[in-house]
């Protein structure tokens, strides 16, 4: 017994978006991401960098590796956070992630 398989491109159909269809709907894909990926974290940048530009003397902060200090001093790019009593540790703007305030509201919900 003999088995014969044939193999064939399915048939082209007529209609639908033609050969524009590919195209849109990569624009589509694209549009997509931005407005459900790429622009809500750009606002969440701005945010954060809005955050670490207001932060002054005195403010109780904790970096992102979970150190809980208050200000006491503030450069360009780095902060000198005190620790404890006399203890104090000179850290990078980029590493201050809240201030203690927020996160015991965040703790709390």
């Amino acid at each position: 017994m003999n088995l014969t398989v044939l193999l064939q491109a399915p048939a082209a159909t007529e209609g639908g978006m033609g050969q524009y269809g590919s195209i849109i709907m990569l624009v589509l894909i694209f549009v997509v991401f931005y407005f459900f990926m790429i622009r809500p974290q750009m606002k969440k940048q701005k945010e954060i960098k809005k955050f670490r530009d207001s932060i002054s003397l005195g403010d109780k902060v904790i970096t992102t590796g979970g150190i809980y200090g208050k200000i006491k001093e503030v450069k360009d790019n780095t902060i000198i956070l005190e620790i404890a009593d006399n203890v104090r540790i000179t850290v990078d703007k980029g590493s201050v992630f809240a201030t203690a305030a927020d996160s015991a509201t965040a703790a709390a919900k």
